[in-house]
Parts: C-alpha cells; structure tokens; sequence
C-alpha cells in the first residue's frame, strides 16, 4: 500500500505546486504523475536491496527461472533508472512506457505469491491487481501526456 500512497500524494503535492506558480515544470497532471511515478519507483526498487523485503522479492521468483536473486537486482536496477529517466524530458515518455513493460513482465510473479502464500503479503490479489492497474494508468498518464 506503501507505494500506492507514495504515488498519489507526491503527485498531488506536485500538482499543487504548479498550480501555486511553482516549477513550470509541473504544468500539468502528467508531469506531476511523472515525478509521482519516479518517487514510487525508487521506494519500491529499495525493496530489491534491502533486507528483508528483498528475500521475499526472491521468493515471489518462479523457480522456472534461474538465480532469482540476480533477477531481483536487475528489475531494481531497472526500476531506479525507470525513476531517473521519468525526471528527464527526453526521456519521460519511454521511461513511462518501460516501466509499464516492467509492471506487466513482473506481475506473473505476483500472481504465484498470492496463490502460492510466497514473498511479501502486501495486499490481496484482487487489491494488488487493482492498484496495479492504478500504477500503469499513471504510467500512461506520462506516457501519452
């Protein structure tokens, strides 16, 4: 749920700040969702290295694939440069669309550990998918906006 609420008030308060004459920057809501997105991204790519969330991020793995830890890393790592490149203008918009690649790639795994009672319990699958759907719609928000 953390990320969740991470997404919703920084682009809230982004918005706010544009609305408010702040950083022209945040003129709009996809620029707003961008630097949302970018900090919910980085919260969520700490889990991959950070003990214990990143043991159960290697327990969410399917065993077809081998060394989940090094799948671990490289999705955050993936995640953090996702993060980086919504902050830039050349790039928001194929951060945007990668890191919405991402979510799709990774959601299998989530999946399995709801089924399966595996990884990190944040949500019930039918929430979990939801909120998901929540996360690509921003992602598209930026993408398209």
């Amino acid at each position: 749920m953390a990320p969740l609420i991470v997404l919703a008030v920084v682009t809230a308060l982004a918005r706010v700040a544009g609305l408010l004459g702040g950083p022209t920057w945040l003129d709009s809501w996809a620029h707003a969702a961008a630097l949302g997105l970018a900090a919910m991204f980085l919260l969520t790519a700490s889990a991959h290295f950070l003990e214990p969330r990143r043991g159960g991020l290697i327990a969410m793995v399917p065993p077809r694939l081998a060394n989940p830890a090094a799948w671990v890393t490289l999705t955050g790592v993936l995640e953090v440069a996702g993060a980086i490149g919504l902050l830039i203008p050349a790039t928001t918009r194929l951060a945007a669309i990668g890191l919405a690649l991402l979510l799709l790639v990774m959601f299998p795994a989530n999946i399995r550990a709801a089924r399966a009672d595996l990884g990190i319990k944040s949500m019930p699958l039918p929430v979990r998918t939801a909120v998901q759907g929540l996360f690509l719609a921003a992602a598209a928000v930026v993408a398209v906006g």
